[in-house]
């Protein structure tokens, strides 16, 4: 990524949409905008950080996270809102932003905040692969073989997960058996890195 990367704006206010093209001009970024994320989906971004309006509607974060996901964009994602509240934020940030910044922006707060995102973003979008190819992977399991997989990854041994799931080892030893299959784990510890990663 350039030292100064694109944005892309995502806010169903045109105004509000020509204000942030206009400060980021003056911060020397290249800006593209859009009215919603399936406007931003249509455009296929492959590059740049994502600014998106965080309104608190029913297109919360994680349901715009699902979208891009779907669109295979994977670009860090830098939220913005007006006056948001500790538990927006938290929630934002476990969805997977990078940073969250309060309405009107600061320029010199925003420079610094797309300085970092930047930084980061190279570690971020592999990180963000790794985590969809491990879920594509948990989603071809069975619901047996996924609660296998959690109580494997609680470290619980196959007799015990047994005793928990009410079959017997045996049982357990096949469907353990066909979950690594399915994930392509040669040993456990790959199957718990798996789910580590998919972030579940």
């Amino acid at each position: 990524m350039s030292s100064k990367p694109t944005l892309h704006f995502v806010d169903p206010s045109s105004r509000a949409r020509a204000e942030f093209a206009r400060l980021c001009f003056a911060l020397g970024h290249h800006t593209e905008v859009y009215g919603d994320v399936s406007e931003l989906t249509a455009h296929c971004p492959r590059d740049g950080i994502i600014v998106l309006n965080d309104l608190g509607t029913e297109q919360t974060i994680s349901v715009v996270f699902d979208q891009l996901s779907k669109s295979n964009i994977l670009l860090p994602v830098l939220a913005v809102a007006q006056e948001p509240s500790a538990s927006r934020i938290v929630a934002a940030v476990k969805a997977g932003v990078l940073d969250y910044l309060s309405l009107p922006l600061d320029p010199a707060g925003l420079a610094a905040s797309i300085d970092r995102i930047a930084a980061e973003a190279e570690s971020y979008v592999a990180a963000r692969k790794r985590m969809l190819d491990a879920r594509a992977k948990i989603e071809c399991l069975s619901g047996r073989e996924r609660e296998v997989l959690d109580w494997l990854t609680r470290g619980s041994s196959n007799k015990a997960i047994a005793r928990e799931l009410d079959i017997s080892p045996r049982t357990v030893e096949i469907h353990r058996a066909n979950m690594m299959a399915k994930l392509g784990a040669s040993h456990a510890a790959d199957a718990v890195r798996l789910k580590l990663e998919a972030r579940l």
